[in-house]
């Protein structure tokens, strides 16, 4: 490893120091936040455990994972109430998994409803409001989305406030099939009414957005990696800890070093595509070092991707987030509301998913529509079992989190706003009651759900939406639903 000097201001503890939970390993240009380590025990649990949030001695997380174009609404409920479900054909991946998740149903948007097609139903997914029609960049979503409100009033605890990710580019021009602007189908992240939060949809770029948050004199510095980096501060923090920190400390460190061989192995793959083709050849030539934008900012639609790999990296981007406590507060959308994204990598699928999301009750269509809702449930518990595996206190990460799977309307096919499919996993710190299926009274509205998460976050809201109430139940394991 290149020698590395101390960095001015470094908050690793010495020997004569203490270790804290904002303790992190610095290098040129680099900060890594630290998971959870025992030697934090003594003196950060004791007062981590008097936030509101966190009754069993960790701060709690939250992700939202959005997937677009609904489900296939014959194979997505489960069978039975409470804990006697019995999991559907698309929820089968989480069969192993079923202990941490709580399936909902009959929930909706009350504000989805007035309004054609998609774009009514993602963008006010979490701000719980009206958006106004528009074919043009005067957005206004009605409110802050739920996430954002809890970055504003968490988010100094952590290093970000909230991190926004996605792998599609977002989506401009006007859909004339119903007259609104395509922008709303590209975000479900608002930080003002009028304001969208920006997504990373390069890996690249929300890796280095969590790891290197100040500029480095040298790009050279930006290539090398930031285990490499942080190697003296590394070195000085292993001599302070116990054995099993130590064991934890090479865990983690082996996952930031698989997730960087993944990105620079992604990143080859696509600069060898891109020389094989003349006119990226030209291209090449007219802007030489700046090869990295091709990677950086793929375009949508690109054969060279592995779909499933790409989201993947995302999706261990932010249990890394999360597990360092860089921040509590994420979303990812899988893709844009009307993608066309093709899933013909799927065995049985010929076509794009909005394509065949309108399935006119074909049950060729329905197969594959069945089949793409699947994918997006085996890339869910991909996270919730990486999240599971990741021990924090006395618990896993996954304990003190929850991670919600949605999409804003239930059937691609009707744009039916009604009982959406909604899966919470984690436990929230202690706070949810998981491996049940709760149905319901028909039109309850998914701000009761939003209104309960913002509780369980330590910042609780009065009112959010058209809330009529915390979501009843959760916490309780022999509630069934209405």
């Amino acid at each position: 490893m290149a020698e590395q000097h101390p960095q001015e201001g470094s908050d690793m503890p010495t020997s004569h120091g203490k270790l804290t939970r904002r303790s992190a390993l610095k290098g040129l240009g680099v900060t890594m936040c630290l998971p959870f380590l025992e030697a934090l025990a003594p003196a950060v649990l004791a007062a981590e455990k008097a936030l509101p949030n966190s009754p069993t001695g960790a701060p709690v997380r939250m992700a939202v994972l959005y997937m677009p174009n609904g489900v296939n609404p014959h194979t997505w409920l489960p069978e039975g109430k409470g804990a006697a479900m019995k999991l559907s054909p698309i929820l089968a991946p989480l069969e192993p998994l079923k202990s941490e998740i709580l399936v909902l149903s009959q929930l909706m948007n009350k504000q989805s409803i007035e309004g054609d097609g998609h774009y009514v139903k993602v963008a006010p997914f979490l701000t719980g409001t009206h958006i106004t029609k528009t074919t043009g960049s005067d957005l206004r979503c009605g409110g802050v989305s739920l996430d954002q409100l809890m970055a504003q009033r968490i988010g100094n605890l952590t290093p970000l406030p909230s991190l926004e990710l996605s792998v599609e580019s977002v989506t401009t021009g006007v859909d004339t099939n119903v007259g609104y602007t395509r922008l709303y189908g590209s975000h479900i992240s608002w930080s003002s009414p009028t304001t969208p939060m920006t997504r990373e949809i390069a890996p690249k770029a929300a890796f280095d957005r969590l790891f290197r948050p100040r500029p480095t004199p040298k790009a050279a510095a930006e290539d090398a990696s930031i285990l490499d980096a942080v190697a003296d501060d590394a070195q000085r923090l292993r001599a302070t800890i116990g054995k099993a920190d130590r064991a934890k400390l090479d865990e983690y460190f082996t996952a930031v070093r698989s997730v960087e061989g993944r990105i620079q192995a992604d990143a080859a793959r696509r600069a060898s595509q891109v020389r094989e083709d003349p006119a990226a050849r030209r291209e090449i030539a007219r802007l030489g070092d700046r090869i990295r934008t091709v990677y950086d900012h793929p375009a949508d639609g690109d054969t060279g991707i592995d779909h499933t790999e790409q989201v993947r990296i995302m999706l261990d981007l932010m249990v890394l987030a999360f597990w360092t406590d860089t921040t509590r507060v994420a979303t990812f959308m899988y893709g844009n509301e009307v993608s066309g994204r093709n899933f013909s990598f799927l065995p049985g699928v010929d076509g794009g998913h909005h394509q065949i999301s309108h399935h006119e009750n074909d049950p060729a269509k329905l197969a594959q529509y069945q089949r793409i809702n699947m994918w997006h449930i085996e890339q869910y518990a991909y996270m919730l079992s990486r999240m599971r595996d990741l021990k924090e206190g006395d618990g896993s990460l996954l304990d003190h989190s929850m991670v919600l799977f949605a999409s804003g309307m239930k059937d691609g096919n009707a744009h039916e706003p009604h009982n959406l499919p909604v899966v919470l996993a984690g436990r929230g710190g202690g706070t949810l009651a998981t491996g049940r299926s709760l149905a319901y009274s028909p039109n309850t509205p998914l701000c009761d759900l939003h209104l309960a998460m913002a509780k369980r976050m330590g910042a609780p809201l009065a009112q959010f939406g058209d809330s009529a109430g915390e979501l009843p139940g959760l916490s309780d394991a022999t509630f069934m639903g209405a």
